[in-house]
């Protein structure tokens, strides 16, 4: 014959046994300050389903969704709120019950339908501030919106606009979005250094964008190490400080026109700084005058067997290797001979000499104006 417990005969002790393997010390509802209000209904549902044993309805299941949602928006406490229920579950243990086993069913179907309403709360809350983030974001980098109402909304994601503030912008060879990998170690490591610095981790078209006080450079430093380790080896660009509101949008614009210009220059360095490449919108500035300038000085390279492009290579790796023939030849992958030779055609067909100083600084501009201008690709 199957042994029994000692309790088994005497539903009073099971009773008893039930409610002490169920009740928490100190847990009821006053002591954890939750409204009984979150609790409307969950007595009469444990009577009426433990009674016979069945599983709740669907309406019922649905009213402690609702009150769940309803929980998670006044700001309560999962884990409160479930201990509230646990105690109600024992101060309304019902008398009529089939069985303790359908009281404890009947309670758990009820608090899985409380926790689903309240998670299902607090996605719509994450998602609805993610859109609020993101819209605030789109706005402060675009400057679409009122900066009076811009420097309020910005109090909420820790930024105090009426500093100055740098905007740093890393890319990759792929597109990130918030939810990736990369950003989000990137975002942690910064916290886990500077938490206590008013500083903003976000992504835009495809590239992670660091907001920073003005003064505080370490920070974008600390972030462009960080996002050149995240992006295997991405680039990244850092704008100047800029005052108020509008600097942002001015410091961010900054940064993405000089990783225009390294793609245009082929700059492969792994940090580029905006104050270090002005030289180059002033160059660009009147797009007319540097298009006048390249047709006049290099225009007449295209007369050479193989079209101007193999010339330009060649002043380009001559330029960046410090007009040293030696290591522009290294670069280009030819003899020392052959770069002279090709040096010389240039001159007869430009008549200016790279050699010559005088003459070097203007060839050097025509061939940065090139490079920006994606000449002789480009026609104009």
């Amino acid at each position: 014959m199957t042994r029994r417990p000692p309790w088994y005969s005497n539903p009073g002790a099971a009773l008893e046994r039930r409610q002490r393997l169920i009740k928490i010390p100190g847990a009821n509802v006053a002591d954890q300050g939750i409204p009984d209000v979150f609790l409307d209904g969950y007595a009469r549902i444990l009577a009426d389903a433990s009674a016979t044993g069945r599983r709740l309805t669907r309406d019922e299941l649905e009213s402690r969704r609702v009150v769940g949602e309803r929980a998670a928006e006044a700001g309560h406490g999962l884990r409160a709120l479930v201990g509230a229920h646990l105690d109600a579950t024992r101060r309304h243990w019902p008398a009529a019950a089939v069985s303790p086993d359908s009281v404890l069913a009947a309670a758990a179907q009820a608090v899985d339908a409380f926790a689903e309403g309240y998670e299902r709360a607090q996605r719509l809350a994450v998602r609805q501030e993610e859109a609020a983030r993101r819209e605030f974001i789109d706005d402060l980098l675009y400057g679409r919106s009122d900066l009076g109402q811009l420097a309020e909304r910005a109090e909420r994601f820790g930024l105090r606009l009426s500093f100055e503030h740098a905007v740093a912008v890393a890319q990759g060879t792929v597109a990130y979005d918030e939810g990736d990998d990369a950003p989000r170690e990137v975002e942690r490591a910064l916290n886990g250094r500077f938490a206590d610095r008013s500083i903003l981790v976000t992504t835009k078209d495809g590239r992670l964008v660091c907001i920073a006080p003005g003064d505080q450079d370490e920070v974008l430093a600390f972030f462009a190490k960080q996002a050149y380790a995240a992006t295997d080896g991405g680039q990244v660009a850092i704008g100047r400080a800029q005052p108020g509101p509008g600097g942002v949008v001015q410091s961010y614009e900054e940064a993405l026109n000089a990783l225009d210009l390294a793609g245009r220059l082929e700059l492969d360095a792994p940090v580029l700084r905006a104050a270090d490449l002005l030289v180059y919108p002033v160059l660009t500035r009147d797009r007319q005058a540097m298009a006048d300038l390249v047709h006049s000085v290099l225009g007449p390279m295209r007369e050479a067997r193989g079209g101007a492009q193999p010339l330009l290579d060649t002043l380009t790796a001559y330029f960046d290797a410090g007009c040293v023939a030696a290591e522009a030849a290294r670069r280009l992958s030819l003899s020392v001979r052959a770069l002279t030779y090709r040096l010389e055609r240039i001159r007869h067909l430009t008549g200016a000499d790279p050699s010559d100083p005088v003459h070097r600084y203007t060839l050097q501009t025509a061939v940065i104006g090139a490079r920006l201008l994606d000449w002789p690709a480009a026609d104009f």
